[in-house]
């Protein structure tokens, strides 16, 4: 049965240990990715990419280059999320047609594209700044992945801790159109959790009336 909003928040932890014996079933994996092409994203741009990594050896491999860490061998299922690099430049013409997609007059899409252009000419003006954007929103999808995943009591863990260069040598990545973001293997926990350790809401909510 699937679990209520703050059952899931109660739910989801960064977890340290996966059973390997379980498996994510295809059904519940697809839900959770579905989750992630949902997130919100920049102008719409939605500049990511999801590898999904079930291979052991190549998990292996990876594993050294992330500061050695159980959870990419030992899940169910790896994600590795990317960073897009070239399909937000306007010279791509890709952006042209992400925002196509909203059926628009001409002018007004050339509008658009204007004002994406303009607002965004510091950051399009290399790919670390673009990449500095992009990876920043890819938190969205993997917010949303990990409230998917625990909706069908499905554990997480992001993971940051990595060699970027190795493991974007190993997965053969073409860095003119993606980078690594982020590392977040799924599976379902061996242990039970510890209670969440959280500051208090008055600590991290101020009301300006």
């Amino acid at each position: 049965m699937d679990k209520t909003f703050e059952e899931v928040l109660e739910f989801r932890h960064a977890c340290k240990v996966f059973d390997e014996s379980k498996k994510i079933p295809q059904e519940d994996l697809e839900f959770i990715l579905d989750a992630a092409r949902r997130a919100p994203s920049s102008f719409g741009m939605e500049a990511w990419k999801f590898l999904i990594i079930t291979n052991e050896e190549l998990k292996a491999k990876l594993r050294p280059h992330c500061w050695d860490q159980v959870q990419i061998t030992s899940c169910s299922h790896l994600v590795v999320i990317l960073a897009g690099i070239e399909s937000v430049k306007v010279e791509s013409g890709i952006p042209k047609k992400r925002f196509a997609r909203r059926e628009m007059p001409q002018d007004k899409l050339e509008f658009y594209l204007k004002l994406y252009a303009d607002h965004l000419k510091d950051t399009l003006s290399s790919d670390k700044n673009i990449y500095a954007w992009t990876a920043k929103q890819t938190a969205f999808a993997a917010a949303n992945m990990m409230s998917a995943a625990a909706v069908k009591g499905v554990d997480s863990c992001p993971i940051e801790g990595y060699d970027k260069d190795a493991v974007e040598s190993i997965l053969g990545l073409d860095k003119a159109k993606f980078r690594l973001s982020m590392l977040l293997p799924l599976g379902y926990r061996v242990n039970e959790q510890s209670s969440q350790i959280r500051l208090s809401f008055d600590e991290v909510v101020e009301y300006i009336e």
